[in-house]
């Protein structure tokens, strides 16, 4: 069977998160952008863990199901929608010191129960205060923090997050990491799988040869139900967290597929300095020598940069190995862009209950509803912003030093 996963997302005891980021919201916001599998997220807080263990049941191998008690009322009525199924996933954030230079690291972890949840928050609580955020910073090694993963659960999976963010990740510029071995050591091998991130795409990551012998995987980093599905991963496998940490592993057969987020979108796309209004391509940063023209104090250099800095490949240069991938954006944008209002307007809200209620859930209608049908349920102006963003027909602002970039679908004829 074919589906989609999200497997890097937050509760609502993550800093900057929904207070609406509770199992139930999560598996109806699931349900309706039509994801199978999603992560917990956050498994590291007391309180989060708590929660799963009220509101979550097992159901296949290694996966938990939400409660029929537990469920929102009432769930939605769609056409080509399966149940939704939780794997016990959470974010940590290391930082330490190492070869003269600081580490900011994070990693995501997907575990096969929640009593491994409970045995590896133990052994990181010496490191860091697990109940002050659900994404924890542990003062520790990301090499010992593999080693402390494997000790408690073999079968634990670790996947680098976000690994080009300048300032939080395995090869952002911030932490300075070449490639992995450097970061892991001698456990590199147990690593079989990286994460995109927001502000790249796997046609920039498989410019790297380094990078030719990972699993490619795509998520939201979701800190709101309705930011799930943004970025996901296809799944060719059975639903089971055996058949899941299978499938991330070489040679990544079942693997088929994400979808991403416009990589110009993310906020750390391009270089700039966002206090002074400075954009910047990574060919500007190099002309005026990194730094802010208006300051002069040096600007934060991008993923698009990173990527160059490190790229053994030209852009047409994909390996064997690559996976297709789709870029897309959130229908409810569409919605707002075709009617002319804010993507948080009731009008937006009415017409996107209603394509799902007529077509299924959002990652069909984006990929796979024919244009007549939607036109024929939303208007021939709708249709056309789907197709738009189905051939990237669109116009890019790029993200800078934490800016979000912008898309427009009908940008003003000049």
């Amino acid at each position: 069977m074919q589906y989609w996963a999200d497997l890097h997302l937050h509760s609502h005891y993550a800093m900057a998160a929904s207070k609406d980021a509770h199992p139930e919201e999560l598996a109806f916001w699931a349900r309706q952008k039509g994801l199978t599998l999603i992560g917990t997220g956050d498994f590291t807080h007391p309180g989060w863990r708590a929660e799963l263990h009220a509101k979550l049941e097992e159901a296949e191998d290694g996966l938990w199901r939400l409660k029929p008690e537990a469920a929102r009322r009432p769930e939605p009525d769609l056409p080509a929608v399966r149940p939704v199924r939780f794997v016990i996933s959470g974010e940590v954030c290391t930082i330490y010191r190492k070869a003269g230079k600081t580490r900011k690291v994070h990693h995501l972890i997907l575990l096969p129960h929640l009593a491994a949840a409970e045995e590896l928050s133990a052994r990181f609580a010496p490191y860091g205060q697990l109940a002050s955020n659900g994404r924890p910073i542990l003062k520790l090694d990301s090499r010992d923090l593999l080693a402390i993963t494997l000790e408690v659960a073999p079968e634990a999976v670790l996947i680098p997050a976000h690994i080009w963010t300048p300032h939080y990740s395995v090869l952002g510029m911030g932490s300075a990491f070449t490639n992995l071995q450097e970061c892991y050591a001698d456990l590199t091998g147990e690593v079989q799988a990286v994460e995109t991130g927001l502000s790249s795409d796997p046609e920039m990551n498989r410019r790297l040869s380094i990078l030719d012998d990972y699993a490619l995987v795509s998520n939201s980093d979701a800190h709101s139900p309705a930011k799930l599905g943004r970025e996901a991963t296809l799944f060719a496998i059975e639903l089971s967290y055996s058949a899941l940490r299978k499938a991330l592993k070489k040679p990544f057969s079942g693997l088929a597929g994400t979808i991403e987020f416009f990589p110009e979108e993310g906020k750390y796309h391009w270089d700039g300095h966002r206090a002074c209004g400075v954009r910047w391509s990574p060919r500007e940063t190099i002309r005026a020598g990194g730094k802010c023209p208006v300051c002069g104090r040096r600007v934060t250099v991008g993923v698009l940069h990173r990527v160059e800095c490190l790229a053994d490949r030209e852009e047409e240069g994909q390996p064997p190995s690559a996976r297709p991938a789709q870029r897309l954006l959130p229908l409810t944008a569409i919605i707002a862009a075709a009617e002319g209002v804010g993507a948080g307007s009731k009008r937006v809200q009415r017409i996107y209950q209603q394509l799902l209620a007529t077509h299924g859930p959002e990652l069909r209608i984006l990929r796979e509803t024919p244009l007549p049908a939607l036109a024929g349920t939303a208007g021939e102006k709708l249709a056309e912003g789907v197709r738009r963003v189905r051939q990237g027909l669109l116009k890019v602002t790029p993200g800078y030093d934490g800016v979000y970039g912008t898309v427009q679908i009908f940008p003003a004829e000049k």
